[in-house]
């Protein structure tokens, strides 16, 4: 793995296919040989700019095509991008442009400010300004290495600074391919891209489209309205999505079907509820559950077609080429018994940027151990209970947030639902519930709390329930942010 080569990517699809459609937004469509002249460009660009193969670049940008020209033009000169999320307070940014040692930060006008803290090391230039750089002539690379990294991701840790996980060419490209093996491809695939390009579910769109030769369907900010519309008209076949994307995807379409050629609905970013999926079972709504994380480059496990239905709730095995166990205290646990997800395979990264101490800590013997704690069933199939860090032990059992907020989100006027522990003398820990009703919905907290004790056990009821009119937390990709719910407690 670690000497192989493989052909440039983008160039190697503009042969292939150049007249295929790239890239469909409200403004353009690119082909791929378009693409490619747009990445050629931007690289001649970076080389005059001074950057070699090997220096760290970072980006600072929503959803826009210009992204993907430039992503293809790092690739093209050998530079790792380093992808930052354009909802960081200046601060996080300033130290993720010094941590990763990047030298040079391009960004969207719009974050001008989120650069005040900057180090001085650090080139900046805007989008606007770096369109009118006069182009140098790069080399550009006839080969990848698979084991080169490529790019650069923070994640958001519960403690501490944020670790960098490096993600390689072959990360990426064994990604795809797991992808494909489970949900298989289709000719007039259309993968429309509503999450950031930033987060490691965006970047994996746009790695697919160039391996499968698969237009993007790209959307800027994601509007469930506007998204349904271009399922219903544009032959989108695919959607990567969160829950809550999801839920506001279902409530915006009301009565009406998706067409039959739409057929996946890629849902991550943490256990479901099950009330959600049973409504998208009763529309015919094609959802495939999956697990994966920044580390493993997106999904390594996702429920196949045959299972959707039978395993509601579950995410599916590991996909081809990977390996997944659970365990706990050192042991492999057996069937039905919960403990910490840990996996495998070629997606998994090679660590964390200029951090040994944690990659030593979370990579052993080539397993991921992710901080999720999970079971598999009797059948092998994965059911992600919640992450380790959100996990609230109250008088010594555990109680896992995910599980009271489906039941609360099993209420019609509940749009969101986020639980929490709360420090408590007698028990240790205990559940708080923060919920939002849909817009002129009202219910009471004695109801929510009437439905927890009818469907849960007495320990996991929450202690009180907090009304949040503006909505819960989330972070770029719509996940919730329970450390920050955390933060309202005190």
């Amino acid at each position: 793995m670690a000497s192989e080569t493989m052909p440039n990517w983008l160039v190697k699809r503009a042969d292939l296919s150049p007249e295929r459609v790239a890239l469909i937004t409200d403004d353009v469509t690119w082909t791929f040989s378009n693409l490619h002249k747009f990445s050629v460009s931007a690289a001649n660009k970076l080389s005059a700019l001074g950057v070699k193969a090997g220096d760290h670049v970072a980006v600072l940008m929503g959803n826009r095509m210009e992204f993907l020209s430039l992503m293809h033009g790092l690739e093209y000169i050998g530079a790792v991008a380093v992808l930052l999320n354009t909802k960081l307070t200046a601060h996080e940014i300033s130290w993720q442009l010094k941590n990763s040692e990047s030298k040079l930060v391009l960004f969207d006008d719009l974050f001008l400010e989120k650069l005040d803290n900057t180090p001085k090391t650090v080139q900046q230039l805007t989008l606007a300004e770096f369109i009118n750089v006069e182009e140098g002539k790069a080399e550009i690379r006839t080969e990848y290495g698979l084991n080169e990294v490529h790019s650069i991701i923070y994640t958001s840790g519960t403690t501490g600074n944020p670790k960098g996980v490096m993600l390689s060419y072959g990360n990426h490209w064994w990604n795809a391919i797991s992808s494909s093996l489970n949900l298989g491809l289709h000719t007039d695939d259309c993968w429309l891209c509503a999450t950031p390009l930033f987060h490691v579910s965006g970047l994996s769109i746009l790695m697919k489209s160039v391996f499968y030769g698969m237009p993007v369907f790209l959307i800027e900010k994601f509007e469930p309205s506007k998204v349904n519309a271009a399922i219903e008209k544009y032959h989108v076949t695919h959607i990567s999505v969160v829950s809550q994307m999801l839920v506001r995807l279902v409530a915006a379409l009301g009565e009406r079907m998706y067409p039959k050629s739409f057929r996946c609905v890629l849902l991550g970013g943490g256990p479901a509820p099950k009330p959600l999926l049973e409504v998208c079972k009763e529309k015919g709504i094609p959802v495939y559950s999956s697990y994966g994380m920044t580390e493993t480059a997106s999904q390594i496990a996702t429920l196949s077609t045959e299972y959707m239905l039978s395993k509601l709730g579950s995410a599916g095995k590991p996909l081809f080429p990977a390996q997944l166990r659970i365990e706990k205290d050192g042991q492999e646990q057996t069937a039905n018994e919960a403990g910490e997800i840990v996996v495998k395979g070629p997606v998994v990264t090679k660590g964390y940027w200029k951090n040994e101490e944690a990659t030593e800590k979370s990579i052993v013997n080539g397993w991921l151990y992710t901080g999720d704690i999970g079971y598999l069933d009797g059948d092998g199939f994965l059911y992600v209970l919640d992450r380790r860090n959100d996990l609230i032990i109250s008088g010594g059992e555990n109680i896992y947030p995910a599980e009271i907020e489906a039941v609360i989100l099993s209420h019609q006027v509940i749009e969101e639902a986020g639980v929490v522990g709360k420090s408590d003398e007698k028990w240790g820990q205990v559940p708080v519930a923060f919920v939002k009703t849909w817009d002129g919905e009202t219910v009471t907290k004695e109801e929510i709390l009437s439905l927890c004790k009818e469907r849960l056990a007495k320990y996991k009821v929450p202690v009180d329930v907090i009304f949040v009119e503006e909505g819960l937390p989330r972070n770029a990709s719509n996940k919730l942010m329970r450390k920050e719910l955390r933060k309202l407690l005190k």
